[in-house]
């Protein structure tokens, strides 16, 4: 795979972040792939498949896809070239400034629509918002934190029209075995709380263990316990933010019956142990 950064701007998990990348070769994304920000991406050329929280969909040039925040995400593709603009942002990118209308703001990455499909008119428009967020983020000249906010305000406000005229199609794939894998997803969600195994999810939706790790992994882009701890710790991150149970008592909630695994996982995915993540959570809230 080789790739050619045209811009890149920020940090990914930072107030704001562009990144404008032409790839040639096979990629997948690496990571397990969740964060507190926002993301807009839009596909400028090629074709990729983008595995959205429980539904994957065959993203094509000039769709605009949005993602909420700590939505599980991951795109695959073959070996074809192509190339995408993502922006990520926090809500903070519009605190302390005029804007008084975040929740209009934020309410396209909550309508349910995940894929807009544009006509040509509807491409022109984001192509040119989004070129003239490049030449901000790389010129950088005086004012240019304030010219790239005002864009994507225009971004976001256009997403919302969009949707509010219900001017997209269906992109979710309907193949057969796509539809099994999101039955899986779904019963994942169910009963991650549960003792769940691969081998014990194989045998309710009567296919062998093998079969369902490599086509979870092929559709998804995760093996099925990478999807599973995620399912697992992205609940543990809500109870620890959002109660004030003992950690011990919500490793157990969350499916895992021994507190260091739990501590290694949650550490491993998000970067800080337990402790330090609620800590950190109850002072930005706080």
């Amino acid at each position: 795979m080789s790739e050619t950064v045209i811009t890149l701007f920020g940090k990914r998990e930072g107030p704001f972040y562009f990144s404008h990348v032409r790839r040639t070769g096979t990629y997948d994304m690496t990571t397990s792939h969740y964060h507190p920000c926002y993301e807009v991406y839009y596909l400028l050329s090629g074709e990729r498949y983008y595995f959205i929280k429980d539904q994957l969909y065959c993203i094509q040039k000039g769709d605009l896809v949005l993602i909420d925040k700590n939505e599980v995400h991951k795109t695959s593709g073959d070996d074809s070239q192509h190339e995408r603009i993502v922006t990520n942002f926090t809500d903070s990118l519009f605190l302390h400034s005029h804007y008084d209308c975040t929740d209009l703001l934020f309410s396209p990455f909550r309508n349910g629509l995940q894929v807009i499909r544009l006509n040509s008119h509807g491409q022109m428009l984001v192509e040119t918002l989004l070129k003239r967020v490049t030449k901000e983020v790389t010129e950088q000249e005086i004012g240019f934190e304030i010219c790239t906010k005002q864009l994507i305000v225009e971004l976001l406000i256009f997403a919302n029209r969009q949707l509010k005229r219900s001017v997209t199609n269906l992109i979710e794939s309907e193949r057969p075995l796509h539809k099994k894998i999101r039955e899986i997803v779904l019963y994942i969600h169910n009963h991650y709380m549960d003792e769940i195994t691969l081998s014990l999810v194989a045998k309710t939706f009567f296919i062998s263990p093998y079969y369902l790790s490599r086509i979870f992994k092929e559709i998804t882009g995760f093996t099925f316990v990478e999807y599973l701890n995620i399912t697992r710790i992205k609940e543990a991150q809500r109870l620890l933010t959002g109660s004030s149970e003992k950690i011990i008592d919500i490793a157990e909630q969350v499916g895992f019956s021994n507190i260091t695994h739990f501590g290694r996982v949650f550490k491993k995915l998000a970067s800080v142990t337990p402790i330090s993540y609620r800590k950190n959570e109850s002072i930005r809230i706080g």
